[in-house]
C-alpha cells in the first residue's frame, strides 16, 4: 500500500470515527432532552385550543383530537373531591387502554386549577418501563387531562447507538473499499507523473499518458509539455554551447595571427630589420583587433541600450547604403538588381543609425556568401508597412544549418573571400536590433536562394 494510499485510509476512518462518536454522545445525551421537550410543547398546544372553548368541550370533539395529536383525553368536574377527581380521571384512562400505576393530583393542584392556572405532571411508570406526561387545565366547570405516554428513552437509545454501530462499521468496511479503488486511480496516474518527472530530472525527456479525465490528466499533459520545451532549451543550449566552443577556437586564432604578426614586426624593428613597413603592418593589424573587439562591445550594448527613436526615410538610408558598396560590388563581379516598389519617401521610426548597420551586416553576408554574381534588393508595401528583402544564389539549402544563422557565434563556411570572413556575430546583432524595433524579420531558403527580409509600419509625414 502506497504511502499516499495509507494517508488518506487514515484520515477517511479518522474522519468517521469522530462522526460516530459525536453522534452517540448526542443520542446518548441530547436525544432524550430534546424528544422531552418537543412532546412538552405538542401538550402545550392541545391545552391551549381546549382552553380557549370558553363552554366546554364536546365528547366528539374529545375524540378528534385524540386521534389528531395521538393522546388521551380525560376530564372531570372539579366541585367533586380530590379522590373523586382522582378517580373519574384514572377511570376514564383506564377505559382508553392505559394502565398507571402512578396517577393522582393533590389538594394543591385543585386549588390552583380551580384559580384558573395550568398544573404540568410527570409520572414515572418505572414498572412499565415508560412515563406519563399530562398537562391539566380548567375548562369552564371541569378539569381536563391531557396525557402521553413516553417510553423510556435510555433502553432505546442503547438500541439505536448499537444499530447506528453496525450501520457505521458497514459504512467505514465499505469506504475503506472504495477508498482503496479510488486512491488506486489516482496513486498510480502520480507514480507515473513522479517517474516522469524523475526521469526529466535525469535529462531523459519522457513523456506520460495519462487519461483519467481531471486535473491529474491536465497535469501529465503539462509535464509533457515541460518535458518537450526543455527538451528543446537543452538542445539549443548545446547548440550554442558547440557554436561559444567554435567561436572561442576561431577568435583565439583571429587574436592570434594579427598579435603573432605584431611580435615578429616588433621585433625587427628593434633588430633593425626596418624597410620602413614594419609600422604600417603594426597598425594595420592593431586596427583589425581593435575591430573584432568593437563588435564584440557592440553585441554586449545592443542588449540594454537606449534606442533613439525617430521618423527615417527608409529609401534614403537604403539608397545611401547601396552607394557605399558599389566599389564592393564592382570589386567581386556582382550585379545588384534592385525591385523597386516604394514609393517616393517611405517614412517608418527607428534609429537610424542601428538600422543602418542591419543593412550593412546584410549587404556584407550577401557578397560573401552569395554563390552567383547577382543580388536581388526587393522593396514592397505590405498592409501599411515597408518591406525589404536581400536575396542572393546559395549551394546551401539544409534548412538546419540556416536556422542557426541568428545564434552568436554560428559561422557558415565557404565564405567568397577570407578577408570577409567574420566572428558570426552580425546576425546576431542584427537580430537584436530588429527585435527592439518590433520588426518582422526572418530569412527564406528556396529555388537555390537565400532571402533576408524585415519589415516596419509606415508613418505619416
Amino acid at each position: 500500500m502506497s504511502k499516499l494510499t495509507r494517508k488518506l485510509l487514515v484520515r477517511i476512518i479518522g474522519a468517521l470515527c469522530v462522526v460516530f462518536f459525536l453522534s452517540f454522545i448526542v443520542n446518548t445525551f441530547f436525544l432524550p432532552s430534546y424528544f422531552l421537550y418537543q412532546k412538552k410543547q405538542k401538550l402545550a398546544e392541545l391545552t391551549t385550543e381546549i382552553s380557549a372553548s370558553e363552554h366546554g368541550v364536546q365528547l366528539p370533539r374529545i375524540e378528534g383530537l385524540e386521534r389528531q395529536y395521538e393522546v388521551a383525553i380525560a376530564y372531570a368536574s372539579l366541585k367533586d373531591s380530590v379522590n373523586d377527581i382522582n378517580d373519574q380521571l384514572l377511570l376514564q384512562y383506564n377505559r382508553k387502554g392505559i394502565a398507571l400505576s402512578k396517577f393522582w393530583l393533590t389538594e394543591e393542584s385543585i386549588s390552583a386549577l380551580r384559580e384558573g392556572a395550568r398544573v404540568n405532571k410527570f409520572y414515572d411508570q418505572t414498572k412499565l418501563k415508560s412515563s406519563f406526561l399530562v398537562n391539566f387545565v380548567k375548562v369552564g366547570g371541569s378539569v381536563f387531562a391531557v396525557g402521553e405516554s413516553i417510553s423510556h428513552s435510555a433502553e432505546t437509545i442503547r438500541i439505536i447507538n448499537q444499530f447506528n454501530a453496525y450501520i457505521w462499521l458497514g459504512m467505514l468496511l465499505l469506504l475503506i473499499l472504495l477508498s482503496v479503488l479510488y486512491t488506486a486511480r489516482i496513486v498510480k496516474p502520480l507514480a507515473k507523473l513522479s517517474e516522469t518527472a524523475e526521469a526529466i530530472s535525469n535529462l531523459s525527456f519522457a513523456k506520460v499518458d495519462i487519461k483519467t479525465g481531471d486535473e491529474i490528466e491536465t497535469l501529465g499533459r503539462s509535464i509533457n509539455v515541460m518535458s518537450d520545451k526543455l527538451q528543446q532549451a537543452q538542445h539549443s543550449l548545446e547548440i550554442k554551447n558547440a557554436n561559444l566552443r567554435t567561436f572561442i577556437s576561431d577568435i583565439s586564432h583571429e587574436l592570434k595571427t594579427p598579435l603573432s604578426l605584431i611580435r615578429v614586426y616588433a621585433s625587427g624593428i628593434q633588430d633593425g630589420l626596418d624597410d620602413g613597413t614594419y609600422a604600417g603592418v603594426i597598425q594595420q593589424q592593431s586596427e583589425e583587433l581593435a575591430g573584432l573587439i568593437d563588435r564584440l562591445l557592440e553585441l554586449s550594448r545592443l542588449q540594454a541600450e537606449v534606442y533613439d527613436f525617430e521618423p527615417v526615410d527608409l529609401r534614403q538610408l537604403l539608397m545611401e547604403t547601396l552607394h557605399t558598396y558599389e566599389t564592393v560590388f564592382q570589386q567581386h563581379g556582382l550585379h545588384v538588381e534592385v525591385e523597386d516598389g516604394w514609393t517616393a519617401e517611405t517614412w517608418v521610426l527607428a534609429d537610424r543609425r542601428k538600422l543602418e548597420s542591419v543593412l550593412h551586416n546584410w549587404m556584407t553576408n550577401a557578397v560573401k556568401y552569395t554563390s552567383g554574381d547577382r543580388i536581388t534588393i526587393t522593396l514592397e508595401l505590405k498592409e501599411e508597412a515597408a518591406y525589404f528583402g536581400i536575396a542572393n544564389e546559395t549551394d546551401k539549402e539544409e534548412h538546419e544549418q540556416w536556422d542557426q544563422v541568428w545564434e552568436p557565434f554560428y559561422v557558415m563556411d565557404s565564405s567568397r573571400s577570407k578577408k570577409f570572413s567574420g566572428t558570426g556575430l552580425g546576425l546576431s546583432i542584427a537580430q537584436t536590433i530588429l527585435e527592439n524595433h518590433h520588426a518582422d524579420y526572418g530569412l527564406s531558403v528556396a529555388d537555390g536562394k537565400v532571402m533576408f527580409y524585415f519589415s516596419l509600419p509606415l508613418i505619416q509625414r
